[in-house]
């Protein structure tokens, strides 16, 4: 691709667009991305108890349970995406991302997308923590809907986060082609 083109894709494209082109321009990446999201979905339907596999394969979505459902499922396509941007940058870009931005989204949207106080996790919670963990599983639980928004909130800044650094890389790539 010429000069001029790779200059009218980058000023007509928005900044949070252009990264997700990029990224996502080769099918590894989608594929790895459907991989992370298909994988959450499934962990979090499970710990929902949405999704049973013994003694069949069977998914149950009660009508209290649709808004958490949606939440999860949003959760776990942004963390995709997310998951995915980071590689291609750790694999294609001499810029090494910031931590806090892969990790601060990726893991508060694992941690609190789960209702911990109604599977197994509150259980583990309670048993290990005693009175403590009594106490986070009910927090858990009276605040999943606020926390998965939270998580959502956070996958969201991580994402824009991940699209400047990549941003940020393409421009000095570019300037220094332009030098050339």
């Amino acid at each position: 691709m010429s000069r001029e083109n790779t200059s009218s894709i980058t000023s007509r494209s928005s900044p949070l667009v252009l990264p997700f082109k990029i990224v996502f321009s080769n099918w590894s990446y989608i594929l790895i991305a459907f991989a992370i999201a298909l994988a959450f979905w499934i962990v979090s339907s499970i710990f929902d108890q949405l999704l049973y596999f013994t003694p069949i394969v069977f998914f149950y979505l009660p009508e209290d349970a649709v808004v958490g459902f949606i939440l999860a499922t949003i959760t776990s396509i942004l963390l995709g995406i997310i998951v995915s941007m980071n590689i291609y940058i750790f694999k294609n870009t001499r810029r090494k991302i910031k931590t806090a931005s892969f990790f601060s989204g990726s893991s508060l949207g694992v941690l609190s997308s789960t209702c911990a106080s109604c599977s197994s996790l509150g259980f583990l919670l309670v048993s290990t923590l005693g009175a403590a963990g009594v106490t986070a599983s009910n927090f858990l639980s009276s605040y999943q809907i606020p926390l998965r928004l939270l998580s959502i909130g956070l996958l969201t800044w991580a994402y824009y986060s991940v699209s400047r650094e990549l941003l940020k890389s393409c421009a000095k790539s570019e300037a220094r082609i332009l030098s050339l």
